[in-house]
């Protein structure tokens, strides 16, 4: 009975502890500075701040509608989106673009909530208030 107990217990205890983790997560604010980190050695391939590459340029990305950057050539699917960037939208796009609008172009993807939050966290301190 005292085994089954302590196994019990253990397996409580990891539930708990895993549930914890994923509220922190889900609630991660995030860090604009390492934010940078993940978006240079990750983002910056395609994308640059001020200027089109193979993906739109990011400065003022959050708070903009999707798929209106006048002079970059969108798919057909984010040309008809009409939802903005914000912390909903852009996690729920880093998680599974595809996922999130059928059709786009871009097929990387942020596992780790935690680097998504600091993506985020970073693109809005590249918009203006």
């Amino acid at each position: 009975m005292i085994m089954k107990n302590r196994h019990l217990s253990a397996v409580l205890l990891s539930t708990s502890l895993l549930a914890s983790a994923n509220v922190i997560a889900d609630t991660a604010v995030g860090d604009p500075q390492l934010g940078q980190q993940v978006w240079e050695s990750r983002c910056s391939t395609c994308h640059a701040l001020d200027s089109n590459v193979v993906g739109p340029r990011h400065r003022g990305v959050y708070g903009r509608v999707a798929g209106k950057v006048a002079d970059f050539n969108y798919s057909p699917a984010l040309k008809a989106a009409t939802f903005t960037w914000n912390d909903d939208t852009l996690d729920k796009w880093l998680t599974d673009p595809e996922t999130f609008v059928p059709g786009q172009k871009m097929y990387y993807k942020v596992v780790n909530p935690v680097a998504r939050a600091n993506v985020i966290a970073y693109l809005k301190s590249l918009s203006a208030p």
